[in-house]
């Protein structure tokens, strides 16, 4: 094997694929980076079984080839190189030869015949979707997963194509994100439930552009094509929560509130509670404005904002944490939060449409 190729499109390709990589692992060769050098392309692809990237970039091939470098060095050294040609020359040691600007050095490989293929999908079911749509989606619902295992399902977010919209649901038993966008084509109705973690390394490739992507379903994988870019994914085998018996579609309360001023007021609150360590901040609701308060040893916080009240009065607490990861992910100005009662969940909505909803369990207060 022997190539040229630019520093920063080998940079680039090296950093996203080693996504891929689990640091935990005990197989040596997962460890690596495969390196496929033919047809005027690099190929360079990684994965743990779970998750696997692969991405292609152009190179001036002088000899095809093949092997698998060690990822962590391999990645670390190439973000040391500068937009100069990079030469990968493959000898009969099975040691790359790294040549650039007037420098050489070379790393010891492992054979290629013992890495993992990366599953193929070209069929089954698909939906196309923006970059910048199916971005959004992920960022707005994704961080609402569980962390524990004891319910594996919910270490993933569904994914729900019905009509012409993608839905995107995650929850954890304390809170649930909602979220749908439009998709431009689809096979028809997909429910999948795809790992959080796969879909955080999809997110950080996609770009907010309006380029649409294909998503691929097969069997119990799923592939998103970004052309020279493939991420595939194993799926979460089990059956997700009915999540529409949760959301109550009728309120007993409901405020509109300026986003901004909400979030910079509980990130003031949320200092004293987290003293606390129970991360507890109370609602005093008003028919024109809201008092949100925390308390703990050291001291006392009340923040008064103005809101609009239409229905009851109420006095309601929540875990300051779940209520800031929701508003961290809003670009609204203004939005509103409806509820029913202390001890019912509340939901945050936009003030016009139905594209997201964010469901929030409260904490119980004892008088």
């Amino acid at each position: 094997m022997k190539l040229v190729c630019d520093g920063l499109d080998l940079s680039d390709a090296v950093i996203k694929v080693s996504k891929a990589i689990n640091p935990k692992t005990t197989n040596p060769i997962l460890e690596g980076i495969k390196l496929v050098a033919e047809d005027g392309t690099l190929t360079l692809s990684a994965t743990d079984y779970e998750l696997s990237i692969e991405k292609k970039i152009k190179a001036d091939i002088k000899i095809e080839g093949e092997t698998v470098v060690p990822g962590r060095f391999f990645s670390e050294f190439v973000k040391k190189l500068t937009n100069e040609k990079i030469e990968l020359t493959l000898n009969d040691n099975n040691q790359l030869i790294i040549k650039y600007c007037d420098s050489e050095g070379y790393i010891q490989c492992m054979n290629s015949l013992e890495y993992p293929s990366l599953k193929k999908i070209d069929n089954g079911d698909y939906f196309g979707i923006t970059q910048k749509d199916f971005k959004t989606l992920i960022n707005k619902s994704n961080f609402a997963v569980a962390l524990d295992d004891s319910r594996p399902i919910l270490k993933g977010c569904l994914l729900e194509v019905e009509g012409n919209n993608l839905r995107g649901v995650a929850l954890d038993g304390y809170r649930l994100a909602f979220i749908q966008k439009p998709v431009v084509a689809s096979s028809g109705r997909i429910r999948v439930v795809v790992p959080a973690r796969s879909l955080n390394e999809v997110s950080k490739i996609l770009e907010d552009s309006d380029d649409i992507i294909n998503v691929y379903i097969h069997q119990n994988n799923l592939m998103v094509d970004l052309k020279n870019t493939k991420i595939i994914t194993r799926l979460i085998d089990g059956e997700f929560l009915n999540y529409s018996q949760i959301i109550s579609n009728s309120f007993a309360s409901k405020i509109t509130v300026n986003k901004a001023q909400l979030e910079q007021a509980l990130e003031r609150a949320a200092l004293l509670s987290k003293v606390g360590q129970n991360n507890l901040v109370k609602f005093d609701i008003k028919e024109r404005n809201m008092v949100i308060s925390s308390n703990s040893e050291i001291g006392n916080i009340k923040e008064n904002i103005n809101v609009v009240l239409d229905g009851k009065e109420l006095n309601i607490a929540f875990n300051a944490s779940y209520f800031m990861d929701a508003l961290r992910v809003l670009s609204d100005e203004f939005i509103t939060i409806n509820f029913n009662s202390a001890i019912n969940p509340c939901v945050i909505k936009p003030v016009e449409g139905d594209e997201y909803l964010y469901l929030i369990l409260p904490v119980r207060m004892i008088n």
